[in-house]
């Protein structure tokens, strides 16, 4: 019996209420709008649905792969053979434990976060408001931008080991570092939901920095066409899309990717995209970056196998 076989028998026993869905198009989940069918997508809407799943997944060899809003992967356009477990609708987002602090689970967006820091009066997630990914996806990369961090808010992380079960980890457990953290060091940890301590501020003002941060990005990234934001990690030292900008490559095309002419640092889908014309034209850049300045380019974008 194949692993996918056996997932629905033991969903259709165990969790007949899950959402399942069967060779769904990874590129109805990716910002890229790129990627073939999973062979199976599931739709938990709590945290005990999520443990179970996930338990069970990995004991059938589902290979269980966690994703939100999609805003940093590639998948492949052949598809994956594995379960996809889409986080978000793990939504809860309410004031926490302490003053001026908030608990969110996995699947609530960044920009909802922000905005929910906002009309309280709290300051310190003004960057997070036009991040276009979720608070899971955000913990396992330490999200940031602007000069500001996750890392700076979380007060603590709900996390589901393996064969261990759910922990509760304070930020410094997380091992946050530049775009990485416990989670990228071991992915078979999940975040299930976190708590942000917050300061006083106001709102007035925190709403402004956040239409400000917001018209920056809109003139500045190539927001109107597909992508997965920032294709490279920042090199110590360096800036990626300068790099890649004065290497001449702006505008440079393989298939429908293509390094935006708005911002180097991004490469986006122009239409009819493949996984493979992306995972070219990252090659080409990293290459010619190399060979112009003798600095490597590590992406940012995570590739699915």
């Amino acid at each position: 019996m194949d692993w996918y076989q056996e997932l629905d028998k033991w969903i259709e026993a165990y969790l007949p209420d899950l959402e399942v869905r069967a060779e769904e198009p990874m590129a109805r989940h990716t910002s890229f709008r790129i990627g073939g069918p999973a062979r199976r997508m599931a739709c938990p809407v709590s945290a005990e649905q999520l443990v179970l799943l996930y338990e069970f997944a990995r004991e059938c060899g589902a290979r269980p792969l966690m994703i939100g809003n999609g805003t940093n992967l590639l998948v492949p356009d052949e598809g994956l053979d594995r379960l996809v477990i889409d986080t978000t609708g793990l939504g809860t987002l309410e004031t926490g434990p302490e003053p001026e602090t908030i608990m969110a689970g996995c699947g609530v967006s960044l920009a909802r976060l922000a905005s929910f820091a906002c009309q309280r009066g709290w300051t310190g997630l003004e960057f997070a408001h036009g991040i276009p990914g979720t608070v899971g996806g955000g913990l396992t990369m330490n999200a940031g931008a602007y000069g500001g961090e996750l890392r700076q808010v979380v007060r603590q992380v709900r996390v589901l080991v393996p064969e261990e079960g759910i922990r509760t980890l304070s930020g410094e457990e997380m091992a946050f570092g530049y775009r990485r953290s416990l989670l990228t060091q071991n992915p078979e940890i999940v975040a299930l939901s976190a708590v942000f301590a917050l300061t006083p501020g106001d709102p007035a003002a925190i709403r402004q920095r956040m239409q400000e941060l917001m018209q920056k990005r809109k003139e500045s990234q190539p927001l109107e066409w597909p992508s997965a934001g920032s294709t490279f990690k920042r090199p110590e030292g360096y800036f990626a899309g300068t790099l890649i900008d004065q290497c001449g490559l702006k505008g440079l095309t393989v298939g429908g990717a293509q390094v935006s002419e708005k911002h180097a640092g991004f490469v986006i889908n122009r239409g009819g995209a493949t996984c493979a014309d992306v995972l070219a034209l990252i090659e080409e850049i990293q290459k010619r970056v190399w060979e112009a300045r003798g600095v490597r380019l590590e992406p940012e974008v995570r590739i699915i196998r």
